[in-house]
């Protein structure tokens, strides 16, 4: 892995993950037309944070604007997740603005 992008690329992966598992588990409450937004968001954050993982650990020369949108796009996932009281979502809010983060500092 790629020292200089690691910290970003360990919360791209574990935005990932969590943003998976909180899309499973919005599937089996109890209200599935109140979580449909956070499914999609989730399922949409997962993919552009492991994209934004993969160019990074390649060293991408595109991985620098990949990061500025995935930041973007867990910002916009977080602010969704965050606005549900289930646990599997606040815990996927806290991942994504972690990510945001650290996307928002390697595309400075």
């Amino acid at each position: 892995m790629s020292e200089l992008y690691r910290s970003c690329i360990e919360s791209c992966y574990i935005c990932a993950a969590t943003c998976d598992y909180c899309a499973t588990s919005c599937l089996q409450e109890e209200n599935l037309e109140m979580m449909r937004e956070c499914i999609r968001t989730d399922r949409q954050c997962a993919s552009i944070c492991r994209l934004a993982a993969e160019l990074m650990a390649m060293e991408s020369e595109f991985a620098a604007r990949i990061c500025k949108i995935c930041a973007e796009v867990c910002q916009t996932c977080g602010d969704e997740c965050a606005r549900h009281e289930h646990d599997h979502c606040k815990k996927c809010a806290e991942a994504c603005y972690r990510c945001a983060e650290e996307c928002r500092k390697m595309s400075a």
